[in-house]
């Protein structure tokens, strides 16, 4: 159980990590070109983000510790690439075909989905061990 809270806690805060440089620094521009697609920043839930946040990475360790049966380096990050894959899809694409961002966005948020659930598979893969 220990080994599961401090996997949850790594990847919490490499998510948020990644997410500022993915969302406030490389995106950044482009938000601020679209400001009537965004809320204002003081509008902004961050604290309800977080929370969200939060809990997929629970989600994303619990999801490794019960269901992945050899726990290797190799399956770990095989997993969060998968995992990456199915939510930058949703998240990059998905998006796209509905809402009228850039393509660059699209391509973005579904690459930078993609290697935090990769890094975050490493995380669990390191720290959750058969």
């Amino acid at each position: 159980m220990v080994k599961m809270i401090i996997a949850v806690v790594a990847v919490f805060i490499a998510w948020s990590a990644l997410d500022f440089v993915i969302h406030g620094v490389i995106l950044q521009s482009a938000y601020a070109s679209m400001p009537q697609l965004w809320r204002p920043m003081e509008e902004m839930k961050m604290g309800l983000m977080y929370f969200v946040t939060f809990l997929n990475a629970v989600i994303f360790t619990m999801i490794y510790s019960k269901f992945i049966t050899q726990k290797t380096l190799a399956n770990a990050l095989s997993f969060g690439i998968m995992y990456g894959l199915a939510a930058g899809l949703s998240m990059g694409y998905g998006t796209y075909s509905v809402q009228p961002i850039p393509y660059t966005m699209a391509l973005t948020w579904f690459l930078g989905t993609l290697i935090e659930m990769a890094v975050a598979g490493v995380i669990v893969g390191l720290i959750i061990k058969e």
